[in-house]
This record gives C-alpha cells, sequence and structure tokens, in this order.
C-alpha cells in the first residue's frame, strides 16, 4: 500500500510537471507563430501605405510600372492592382473593399476565399487607389517557424467568420487533454484570428520517469523493510539476551541452591560422628589429648564448611518476588515471547494462535513471567519437532477464571509419558539429551513466588498443555 500510494503520489507529480512543461511550451510556440503571421500582415498594410504615398504608376497598364514588380519581392503577393481616377473596380467585393477603406482611412478586406487560402486587401488614395491579391500559404515565414509542418502534433489555422484555413495540420484526436490558443492578428485590417490548438494522447506522460520512479520507489521500501527486518532482529537478539542472562542467573540460584542442599546434609553427618568420636576418645586414658585435638580440629573444619555453604546459598538465593510484583497484562506477555520466538516459529514451521477474548490483568512480576512463557513455549517448540510438520499446531489461550488469570500453551506434540509428568517439575530432572531439568523448575518456583502455580497436563487425543494461574488485579 505503501508502495503504491509512493508510486501515485510521484506519478501525479511527475505528469503535472510535464503537463506544466509542454503547456508552457505550446503557449511560447503559439505566441511565436502569432508575432511572424501578425508581422507579414502589418507588412501588407506597409507596402500598400507606400504605394499610396508614392503613386508609382500613372499608367495601370503600364507593365514595366513598379508595383508590378512587387511579387518577385514579395512571394506572398500574387499580383497588384491599380484603380485609375474615374474607373471603377472588376468586381463589386473591391468596390465595397475602397468604400469600406475610404470610411476608416485604413486599408481594408476585400474578397476572401479561405478555402483555396487567397485574400484581397484594398486601399482607396488619391489619385490611385491599389489592391493586394495575397497567398495565405506563402505569406508564412517558414524559415523561422518554430514548428515542423510535416510532423508537429500542432495544428494552427487563420479563421475568419467561421471559415479556416489550415496552415499546418497537426494530429487531432478525441482525447481528454488538449491545449487552445486563440489571437487575432495584430493589423486592423486583416482581422484573422490565429487559432492553434494540441491533443494530448497517452504516449505524451513520462512513462519512462514514472516507471523509474515506481522502481526506485520499490527499491526504497524494500530497502526500509530490510533496515526494519534488520532492527527488529536486533532488538529480538538483544531482548532474548537479556532474557537469557535472567535465565542463566535464576538458574545458577537454582543450582546453588540444589547444591547446598545436598551438600549441607553430609556436612551435618561429619560433624555428629566427630563430635560422638571426640566424646568416646574422651573417655578412653591413653593419648587423649592428641586424639582429642584431631577431633576437635575435624569438628571446626566440618563447621567452617558448613558455614561457607550456607553463606553461598545465602548469596545466590533468589530475592522474593512478591514485593516486585505489579499489574501486568497476560496477553501482552505472550505477545512479547511470541515476537522474540517467531524465528525459531517460522523454522519449525509453526504458526501460534494466540486467543486473548478480554483484557486480563495479572499481579505480577514482568520479568519473571516473561521468562516463565519464554520457557513454556520453547519447550512446546521442542515438542512439535517430533510431529510431522503438517501437523504442528501451537496455541497461547488467555482468559479469567476463579479470580485467577489464566494463561494456557497447547502444543500437538507427542505429549507427556504418565511416568514422567509426575516428576516433570523436579529440579535437574530432563528428558532431552543435554537438559539441565531446571527450566520448568525455575518457572514453578517463580509461579509459587508470585502467588500463582504451574500444572501440566496431557491433551486429546495428542499433545500436552501447561497452565499457569496468577492472581487477578484491579491496578490499571
Amino acid at each position: 500500500m505503501a508502495w503504491v500510494l509512493a508510486t501515485l503520489a510521484g506519478a501525479a507529480m511527475l505528469a503535472s510537471s510535464e503537463w506544466v512543461r509542454q503547456r508552457e511550451l505550446f503557449e511560447t510556440d503559439a505566441r511565436i507563430v502569432h508575432r511572424l503571421l501578425s508581422q507579414r500582415v502589418v507588412q501588407h498594410d506597409a507596402i500598400l501605405a507606400t504605394l499610396s504615398l508614392l503613386q508609382p504608376g500613372r499608367d495601370g497598364a503600364d507593365a514595366d510600372a513598379p508595383e508590378r514588380r512587387l511579387p518577385a519581392l514579395y512571394p506572398q503577393i500574387l499580383s497588384v492592382q491599380s484603380l485609375q481616377p474615374g474607373a471603377t473596380w472588376p468586381t463589386v467585393a473591391l468596390q465595397t473593399a475602397e468604400i469600406r477603406s475610404r470610411t476608416l482611412q485604413r486599408a481594408a478586406l476585400g474578397a476572401t476565399d479561405l478555402a483555396a487560402g487567397r485574400y484581397q486587401l484594398v486601399l482607396a488614395a488619391q489619385p490611385e487607389s491599389y489592391a493586394l491579391d495575397i497567398d495565405m500559404r506563402a505569406m508564412v515565414p517558414w524559415s523561422d517557424w518554430p514548428h515542423a509542418p510535416e510532423s508537429s502534433p500542432v495544428r494552427v489555422a487563420l479563421e475568419l467568420n467561421g471559415h479556416s484555413f489550415v496552415l499546418q495540420p497537426g494530429r487531432e484526436a478525441a482525447s481528454l487533454w488538449r491545449f487552445d490558443f486563440h489571437k487575432h492578428l495584430a493589423a486592423e485590417s486583416q482581422p484573422f484570428n490565429v487559432q492553434a490548438s494540441r491533443t494530448l494522447d497517452w504516449a505524451f506522460w513520462p512513462w519512462g520517469w514514472m516507471t523509474a520512479w515506481a522502481l526506485a520507489c520499490a527499491a526504497a521500501l524494500v530497502a526500509l523493510r530490510h533496515l526494519q527486518g534488520q532492527r527488529a532482529q536486533r532488538q529480538r537478539a538483544e531482548e532474548l539476551l537479556r532474557l537469557g542472562q535472567v535465565t542463566r542467573l535464576n538458574t545458577l540460584g537454582e543450582l546453588a541452591a540444589g547444591m547446598a542442599h545436598e551438600l549441607n546434609q553430609p556436612l551435618t553427618a561429619i560433624l555428629a560422628s566427630t563430635q560422638a568420636a571426640s566424646r568416646l576418645l574422651d573417655e578412653d586414658p591413653p593419648e587423649l589429648t592428641t586424639a582429642r585435638g584431631a577431633m576437635t580440629q575435624a569438628a571446626a573444619q566440618a563447621r567452617r564448611a558448613s558455614d561457607v555453604i550456607q553463606r553461598m546459598r545465602r548469596l545466590v538465593e533468589r530475592p522474593d518476588l512478591a514485593g516486585q510484583t505489579q499489574a501486568v497484562n497476560l496477553a501482552d506477555a505472550a505477545s512479547r515471547a511470541l515476537y522474540l520466538l517467531q524465528p525459531e516459529c517460522e523454522r519449525r514451521g509453526v504458526k501460534p494462535n494466540l486467543q486473548a477474548s478480554q483484557p486480563v490483568t495479572v499481579l505480577a512480576d514482568a520479568i519473571a513471567l516473561d521468562q516463565i512463557v519464554h520457557n513454556l513455549l520453547m519447550n512446546a517448540l521442542q515438542a512439535l519437532e517430533q510431529s510431522p510438520a503438517d501437523n504442528r499446531t501451537l496455541s497461547v489461550t488467555v482468559k479469567s477464571e476463579d479470580g485467577k488469570g489464566e494463561l494456557l500453551v497447547a502444543d500437538s506434540g507427542p505429549g507427556i509419558t504418565d511416568d514422567v509428568l509426575p516428576r516433570l517439575f523436579e529440579p535437574f530432572f530432563s528428558t532431552r539429551d543435554g537438559g539441565l531439568g531446571l527450566g520448568l523448575s525455575l518457572s514453578e518456583t517463580l509461579a509459587t513466588q508470585m502467588g500463582g502455580a504451574l500444572s501440566a497436563f496431557n491433551r486429546k487425543p495428542q499433545g500436552a498443555a501447561f497452565c499457569l494461574k496468577l492472581p487477578l488485579t484491579t491496578q490499571p
């Protein structure tokens, strides 16, 4: 969706920029066309004014009169006609144009034939009046023309009274996009309207730049997604490292406590035996002092060893979690653990299903709760390795019941055998090669210290489930 939005926004900007650029180019060329044609029609007025001022030929039939040579200088002038005093023009259109010219005191338009691309321009003067026959196509200065007439998509025409003469055909097509230009020529005597238009088809739009922009957006989003994935992996690794450090510390405490418990009993027995031997030796007459000193020294060393182990047990003993509990959302804890274990789930082809119909807030230590849920999910994933890949399911259900918040982790693994189930939470008991057997024992201990409980049972038809119960709280 981000790629689509970015591509559409960029394409719109590129299209808008190209539209503005083409519009400005069209209007610039149209103004050049208008200026060139205006120069020519103004030139026609100037030629007539010069002829009326100089009156170069008194005999209209004189083939050598200077005005007869004008077509050689100006290709657009087909012929020059003059009216001798007392004579009349051969056509009604020329007579009407002369009358209008005298009234307006400027040149006037005579007969026009836009289909053939010709028109007449008349200037009434004394003693002679003059008329020019003009070729509209020849009056275009093609050498200075801004377009290539044969290939340009712009249509240019001169329009008068609903009729037009096409100077440049362009390429007309039905389209929603069109540029238009309309402006009258700069001579009042020749009131032609310059019309320029261009229709834009689909090939007009900058598809190459749009495609490049789409690819650039895709590359940028892929790079961003990759960076986000790396950042998420780094955060996940940091969280796993932190959780692993807490687990190792708690495991060390559990191990040290077990060692202290196991070693304290034989040390106590040694102490009792040496004390009894000391009393017996006290009753013997021979070398009592030496024996008594040896037994006393042994008893002192035994007490010292016992004191050392007791100190070690106090050092590694876990602090009481009752004073560290707070309000924790049980579903959030499950979500955090699933997020950390997402790579493990993907590697095993497992898609966890978290079900939490309503918020359940329990009173717990957040770190200890994360460790418990992490242990339960990791055990479930390890159990699912023994099931076929197409029959691996893992569900986490969060609910409240009987004043307790419950988190149930269920898998479709092989389940727990009857002989293992009673010993599941014993310290140092493990059915996995290389396992210490402290994960579930530690989890149960942590749950108990938070006022909760941890239990396990088999599911039907297959699989195992672990249920963590913690006290509910109304604290937000």
